[in-house]
């Protein structure tokens, strides 16, 4: 039976949920799902790198030799081959890393919940690199902290910014590889000082690495994790080198931390998907990243080539960007007057959409920024999409 005419319930959210709001990028990408949209906005893998039948074939396996364990409930620090696996791929001969101090997560963005569900009280400060990474910001702000932004130049995070501002903070949040949103990337100098600092002011730091194996220019720069493991807090994604459906990552602590974020995870979501975990691993267990990532890396690099020689051939010369070694954005700084959500506006009228930089910004936004990524888009798209583009900022000058 059904209630008659029942009283609508006026909803009381909490004030945490008060504080929640929509990501920028998520209602950007609604927009982008219409075809003849060319999208610069998501920071979404390219599909034409995912080993599709690779993937099919180990779910397969896995069903069909250990089908009743990879359909069961599964520990919650998740699939001890697999955690092993990784423990060997991060140990370097001056820092061995346990698989005790590993747990598998559903996404990355899932380690940032619960690191903020253990490590933030309200009004704690924590630390973010300007402009950083809008899932973080997301993450974190839910736990309702009072968020610094240190400083950012051309060679990544400036250490001396946190050395000032980091006395008495709960964490660092810092992305130091191909740097989401700016593709900026942290020197080995400054590398070495950020772990020291952080180390002499007891502050924990976040070394979130999505991007570190799409490196196509220069070498890869040695991980803070392997620098401090004590100090250091380090997540890792399959998303970017296999495919980010599967939603699969993991974070490594000192295990008193992991511990702790098990226990919020169990509150969470008990473990994440064994089924996912036990097929990753019979991908990738016989070294195919190996042969699978150096095509990732030629493809986003040829892909960035064709965005920078088309912004240099149709963007006016007041208007800069960065030159990514790696990774999968592109970070433009506008004339200060040029805002780039009207700039946004004026584009989505001609089908070309990208992400305004003003919602990476913790504090103080500037809104002369966008973010472009060049991974999804065809080389002939990409050209389009940029010299309409540029055309739009001629016109707004």
């Amino acid at each position: 039976m059904k209630l008659e005419n029942p009283t609508p319930i006026s909803w009381k959210f909490s004030e945490r949920a008060e504080q929640l709001q929509s990501s920028v990028i998520r209602e950007i990408l609604k927009i982008t799902q219409r075809p003849e949209v060319i999208s610069f906005a998501g920071g979404l893998p390219s599909p034409d790198t995912f080993p599709v039948e690779r993937m099919r074939a180990a779910f397969d396996k896995v069903l069909l030799e250990n089908g009743k364990t990879a359909l069961q409930y599964g520990p919650t620090d998740g699939y001890g081959p697999l955690r092993s696996f990784i423990a060997d791929s991060l140990s370097t001969s001056e820092s061995t890393i346990l698989p005790e101090q590993i747990m598998m997560v559903s996404g990355s963005q899932q380690a940032l919940d619960l690191v903020g569900k253990v490590l933030i009280d309200k009004d704690s400060k924590v630390m973010v690199e300007t402009p950083s990474y809008l899932g973080a910001l997301q993450a974190f702000s839910v736990y309702q902290p009072n968020i610094v932004s240190v400083d950012m130049d051309e060679h990544g995070l400036v250490p001396a910014s946190v050395a000032a501002k980091g006395e008495g903070a709960r964490l660092l949040y810092a992305l130091p590889n191909f740097q989401n949103p700016t593709g900026r990337t942290l020197s080995v100098e400054r590398r070495f000082e950020l772990v020291e600092i952080c180390a002499r002011l007891g502050v924990p730091l976040i070394e979130d690495n999505p991007y570190g194996d799409l490196c196509y220019r220069g070498e890869p720069l040695p991980k803070l994790l392997n620098m401090n493991p004590g100090g250091v807090i380090y997540m890792g994604s399959f998303s970017k080198v296999l495919t980010p459906g599967i939603r699969l990552g993991y974070v490594v602590a000192p295990i008193p931390l992991i511990r702790k974020l098990e226990q919020a995870k169990q509150a969470s979501d008990l473990h994440t998907s064994t089924l996912t975990q036990m097929a990753v691993y019979e991908v990738i267990k016989d070294g195919f990243l190996n042969e699978h990532i150096p095509t990732i890396r030629s493809f986003y690099s040829g892909q960035c080539d064709v965005m920078l020689a088309a912004m240099t051939k149709y963007f006016p010369p007041t208007v800069s960007w960065t030159r990514p070694e790696g990774g999968m954005f592109i970070w433009v700084t506008l004339p200060a007057h040029i805002d780039s959500k009207k700039l946004l506006d004026a584009a989505l009228l001609q089908n070309v959409a990208f992400v305004p930089g003003g919602p990476f910004y913790a504090n103080n936004p500037e809104t002369n920024t966008l973010r472009l990524s060049f991974v999804t888009v065809s080389p002939e798209r990409i050209n389009d999409g940029i010299e309409k583009l540029g055309n739009l900022i001629k016109a707004m000058l």
